[in-house]
């Protein structure tokens, strides 16, 4: 059975997260896997997941059925977000205009709600502002810089700025062991959750080594899910503290020691350039294994 929609508003959402809402019985890997086999069409064409549905797109389901192509109510949980979480959250706040905020996110806290997740950082900004809006991601154990925008305007400029590699960060990491080659550029094939191979580009330079240990400064050219972590373990040099790549077991207690540490981009002509402040046990434990870290080598 075929199924045709037609667009009648400029939505800005992606055709995935489309589908998602009309029939919310529908899992991103079925999405993904029906537009990349063609029973999903925009005008009669092949597109992908992320494209932004338009104002009068036909939207086409080749294989649809009442079964697959379901809804189910959901039920939104209730998030109750504390005072206390609160104040750190704007303690946290390294620079704010009005347009975006850079929060120097502490490890431990989810940029995102999942099942396994009691509270994020998306719960406690749409707790203070409705416009509030997250324009990216980091790992719930990685501590360091992240975008969030005021309104929808500034969250679409960064989603371009992000899209076009427009946006340089840096991440410091201590790793365990070091790599063969002090700084290179490393082209690596990863699998994501849906089994799909994506391609990540990640520059690295080590920074110091000292007693087995590396302090590593990662520049990632693509924004994987995991990537650095892929990234250090395949250099032979995972990173102290993380229990999913990292098999050697004399830090296996330490909090992730990775810090997304520094942001660079230019919007209306204005260079933004932020430094994320080491968390303790980060600033610590470098301190502790006489590690040099300087700022103006990053």
């Amino acid at each position: 059975m075929i199924k045709v929609i037609k667009i009648k508003d400029n939505l800005d959402i992606r055709l995935d997260k489309f589908l998602k809402k009309e029939f919310t019985s529908l899992t991103q890997g079925y999405i993904e896997k029906n537009i990349r086999k063609k029973n999903i069409l925009i005008n009669e064409i092949k597109t992908s997941a992320k494209y932004i549905v338009k104002k009068n797109d036909q939207l086409k389901i080749l294989n649809y059925n009442i079964e697959n192509f379901k809804n189910r109510i959901i039920f939104k949980r209730k998030v109750d977000i504390s005072s206390s979480l609160i104040t750190k959250f704007n303690k946290s706040i390294i620079f704010q205009n009005n347009d975006f905020l850079i929060l120097n996110k502490w490890a431990s806290i989810a940029t995102q709600g999942g099942t396994k997740i009691n509270i994020s950082i998306d719960d406690i900004i749409n707790k203070i502002s409705e416009d509030y809006k997250l324009v990216h991601r980091l790992d719930k154990d990685t501590s360091g810089l992240l975008i969030i925008s005021k309104n929808k305007n500034t969250a679409k400029l960064f989603g371009h700025l992000f899209k076009s590699n427009c946006i340089k960060k840096t991440y410091l990491a201590v790793c365990e062991g070091k790599p063969k080659l002090k700084e290179s550029n490393v082209d690596l094939n990863i699998k994501n959750k849906f089994n799909k191979i994506e391609i990540t580009k990640t520059f690295y330079k080590q920074l110091h080594n000292y007693n087995r240990l590396s302090l590593i400064l990662y520049r990632p050219m693509t924004g994987k899910t995991h990537q650095l972590r892929i990234v250090s373990k395949n250099l032979t040099c995972p990173i102290v503290g993380d229990n999913k790549y990292n098999n050697q077991s004399k830090y296996k207690n330490e909090i992730l020691k990775l810090n997304a540490h520094m942001l660079e981009f230019i919007i209306n002509d204005k260079k933004y350039i932020f430094y994320s402040d080491l968390p303790k046990d980060f600033k610590d434990f470098i301190k502790k294994n006489k590690l040099k870290y300087l700022k103006k080598n990053i």
